[in-house]
């Protein structure tokens, strides 16, 4: 299996959680990225461990076209080769509970925010498969792996007994929907896109439903990563989890 090898990554919501795992499992690698970009919405918050490149409002057009200028800055000419739309949100209501701001909210952070990423870092992800040999796709050529869970498949429909997160699994369905259609339109561009579930984690998301999840941020993250190593253009549009497997929509 070839070892994932990127010149740059950029991690949405990386200022904690999975999104600060990437970062870390990133710099750990043997050979880590030469540039590694960590945005989020609130550097200087409270619950911040990592500082951030900046303030990068991941469903804001003008804060996503800043953040845009400011890596096409640092890599002096060379593409972004690996896009990670980590950041996200949910608000554990039922069904009677929610509202159409709830709604919104989640939607336009966990569908809408990658969306503009992708749209505003098109031009860096081309320009890193351009500047890449070979014909396929990879995800140390270019890639958009958006975050995704398996609450937003409608198939399995997991855990609606324990948490019903509605606004939450409509936005996530909505993001796979998104991967599928970003990995028809950018497959010409030599940019392959997968939704990723990571997992129960244990992160503040993942704890929300007051049980502790099965997987570590550690265990999460080496799974990924070692998912992406392994995807080629036959993979792209794809809808895995953690360890690779194949989630119905």
């Amino acid at each position: 299996m070839a070892e994932l090898s990127v010149h740059s990554v950029l991690v949405t919501g990386a200022n904690r959680g999975l999104g600060l795992g990437f970062v870390q499992h990133f710099l750990r690698m043997p050979k880590p990225p030469q540039w590694i970009f960590a945005t989020c919405r609130d550097p200087k918050g409270q619950r911040a461990r990592l500082q951030c490149i900046g303030p990068a409002e991941t469903a804001d057009p003008a804060s996503i076209k800043a953040a845009a200028a400011k890596v096409e800055e640092h890599l002096g000419g060379s593409g972004l080769n690996l896009l990670i739309n980590n950041a996200g949100m949910a608000k554990p209501k039922t069904l009677e509970e929610e509202t159409l701001e709830d709604l919104t909210e989640t939607y336009t952070t966990n569908t809408v925010g990658p969306l503009l990423m992708g749209q505003a870092f098109l031009p860096l992800l081309k320009k890193a498969a351009q500047g890449s040999p070979g014909s396929g796709l990879s995800c140390s050529k270019a890639a958009i792996v958006n975050i995704s869970s398996i609450a937003g498949s409608i198939t399995s429909f997991i855990g609606w007994e324990s948490v019903q997160c509605v606004s939450y699994r409509c936005s996530k369905a909505a993001l796979n929907m998104l991967s599928k259609c970003q990995s028809l339109a950018y497959k010409e561009h030599g940019i392959l896109c997968v939704a990723l579930h990571p997992g129960w984690v244990q992160t503040d998301m993942g704890s929300s439903a007051g049980q502790v999840p099965p997987l570590t941020v550690d265990d999460s993250v080496q799974g990924m990563l070692k998912v992406l190593s392994s995807l080629s253009e036959k993979n792209t549009g794809a809808y895995l989890d953690w360890e690779g497997n194949v989630i119905l929509w």
